[in-house]
């Protein structure tokens, strides 16, 4: 049963590149063609999963293609058709940017494309096939509106720290290929050789950490805000960013093996749910506040990974995708409202039209990790695997979802104050409400999967049995520290959270970038260009006008001693023949004379010789 399982990322990936080609000649037809190509899309992934489909084709030599939908991909493949399919129908109903519909359809659907592929290989070739193309169409997408400088800007930067960090994966390929792993499968690295394991393990985690936009990668996630609403939705949900974290669950007994992979896995993304969860905090732009309360989610989600705990992670990736796609798709219905993405300027946002504040409110308290929405459901299940591990790090998540409550209900404070006098209410749209709704409906109908008997099932599958749940107490601390947190946040009110400016400006981490990377870099730049045009240059130069000069002077010299030689030949030759001349006069008499003194000549020439 190969044919879903090949068709899966090829029907968003031909049907995208189909509306590419055409053009503006799609843009009329683009977004209805995206939704139900996403809708397919989304089919096709649920039978595959449902199927446990494996498909195998010639690729490169010894290392053939291999797409897999097991236990930690099948529920992912879907979210990710799923999520995809639920943007595209917000976009059509009018989320989408008003400039290149069909560029734009084209895009997202190769995006997907792309990110189905990632979910789904079972080779690190085809997986970073897949994860090239995504980071090359993330470029495209944030950057959409081209005649905006930041956006493009903002684009760039997200491309080149991804990119850099990507590099991490062609590391890990050529370890893995010494270390043993000649087919290349995820599988198999774990069972490479040292130290080769060692820097294969070092190239996931680096690749990882840049995708998901973990500490000290962070900073390119802020600006990739610049792009519109479904972009943000659809790659900082559960696709773009949500790919590291997945890679890092994928490659869990890599990191287990290293001895050391696992502990600094799970301490970077502890330290990122902690530090972004304050930079959350302190956010006044809604799409900021989102952003950095992603990476903070994808924290949990990397901590999942170190602590071995990937049900928790699967389920917090799962949880988190829904209540964030919805957050995000809402903030870009009220940035086209109101004109603004400032908190205090959506005060009464959730209130008018009243449909969207529920909905808005819905993904919120299940952000803030309130009982009995999802993502409480699935912290707990990762948090008790932490707790086994270390104290401290169980500790640390504890206190990012305990931030990821006052960050939220932030958000909820401003966007349900009052509406100003002269505030009118924008229409609410039953075509976007759809695909909101099914959002917001999935924020509590995850829950289940956290709890016995569904989580047993989902163990089962996700093959990660022997991993412990979470006791009653803990579950009750974890809500009931966030309802507390909610509660503390809401009683201080939006204003007073504001944190110092270095977390409002995300603790200078691009300035850093910038400072330590970027700048040094073009400076060596510069300076190797100085070097070549001041040093290599003018070098070139001097030899080449050297050279010149010598060949002006060889040619010179040579030509005038060649040209006297021929001369001196000729003035020899024309001698010898004046003076051949002489003897022919033409009287018979001197030429007997002539003939005498030779033949005597000869005979005196013979009685010496002999």
């Amino acid at each position: 049963m190969s044919a879903p399982l090949w068709l899966l990322p090829a029907l968003p990936l031909a049907g995208g590149a189909v509306l590419l080609l055409t053009g503006h000649r799609a843009d009329r037809a683009a977004p209805t063609a995206g939704a139900v190509l996403a809708v397919a899309t989304c089919a096709l992934a649920t039978v595959a999963a449902r199927a446990g489909a494996d498909a195998t084709a010639p690729f490169l030599p010894g290392l053939p293609a291999r797409l897999s939908v097991d236990g930690l991909s099948a529920p992912l493949a879907v979210t990710v058709a799923a999520v995809a399919a639920l943007v595209l129908l917000a976009g059509r109903a009018g989320l989408g940017p008003s400039g290149s519909p069909a560029r734009f359809t084209g895009l997202m659907l190769i995006f997907t494309g792309a990110m189905l592929t990632t979910v789904t290989a079972a080779t690190l070739p085809v997986l970073l096939t897949g994860w090239e193309v995504m980071g090359a169409t993330s470029w495209a997408l944030i950057g959409h509106g081209w005649r905006d400088r930041e956006a493009t800007g903002a684009a760039t930067t997200a491309f080149l720290t991804t990119r850099g960090c990507d590099l991490g994966l062609y590391v890990a390929a050529g370890a893995g290929l010494a270390g043993g792993a000649a087919s290349l499968a995820l599988d198999d690295l774990a069972r490479t050789d040292e130290p080769w394991r060692s820097v294969t393990a070092a190239g996931v985690i680096l690749a990882a950490l840049g995708k998901s936009a973990q500490l000290p990668f962070s900073f390119w996630l802020s600006g990739a805000m610049r792009g519109p609403a479904p972009v943000s939705a659809l790659l900082h949900s559960a696709t773009m960013v949500a790919a590291g974290a997945y890679l890092l669950l994928r490659t869990g007994p890599l990191l287990a093996a290293t001895g050391w992979g696992a502990e600094l896995t799970a301490w970077a993304g502890a330290a990122t749910a902690l530090v972004l969860g304050l930079v959350a905090v302190a956010q006044r732009d809604l799409k900021q506040l989102l952003a950095a309360s992603t990476c903070a989610q994808l924290g949990f989600m990397v901590l999942a990974a170190g602590a071995g705990a990937t049900t928790g992670g699967t389920l917090q990736l799962l949880a988190h995708a829904a209540a964030k796609s919805l957050l995000f798709l809402l903030s870009g219905a009220w940035l086209s409202a109101y004109g603004t993405r400032l908190l205090p300027g959506l005060a009464g946002a959730a209130r008018l039209p009243r449909a969207l504040g529920p909905l808005f409110t819905t993904g919120a308290l299940c952000l803030a990790g309130l009982p009995p929405l999802a993502l409480w459901a699935a912290k707990d299940v990762l948090l008790a695997a932490a707790l086994t591990r270390d104290p401290w790090l169980y500790a640390t998540g504890l206190a990012g979802a305990a931030l990821a409550a006052v960050y939220s209900t932030k958000a909820l404070w401003y966007v349900w104050r009052p509406a100003p006098p002269a505030a009118t209410a924008p229409p609410a749209r039953p075509a976007l409400l759809a695909p909101l709704t099914l959002l917001a409906l999935a924020c509590a109908a995850l829950t289940p999967l956290a709890l016995p008997p569904l989580r047993t099932a989902l163990e089962r599958t996700l093959d990660s049995g022997g991993r412990p749940a979470p006791h009653l107490g803990e579950a009750a601390l974890s809500g009931g520290l966030a309802l507390a947190a909610a509660a503390w946040a809401w009683s201080r009110g939006g204003p007073r959270l504001d944190l110092p400016a270095p977390f409002t400006d995300w603790l200078g981490l691009e300035r850093a970038a910038r400072a330590l990377v970027v700048r040094p870099v073009l400076a060596a730049a510069r300076l190797a260009a100085a070097f070549d045009t001041r040093v290599l240059e003018r070098a070139t130069d001097t030899v080449a006008h050297g050279a010149l000069a010598l060949a002006r002077s060889t040619d010179r010299l040579a030509e005038r001693g060649l040209a006297d030689g021929v001369n001196a030949l000729a003035a020899a030759v024309r001698r010898a023949g004046t003076g051949a001349r002489r003897p022919q006069t033409g009287q018979l008499h001197q030429y007997l004379a002539q003939a005498v003194a030779a033949f005597t000549a000869l005979a005196v020439v013979f009685v010496l010789v002999r």
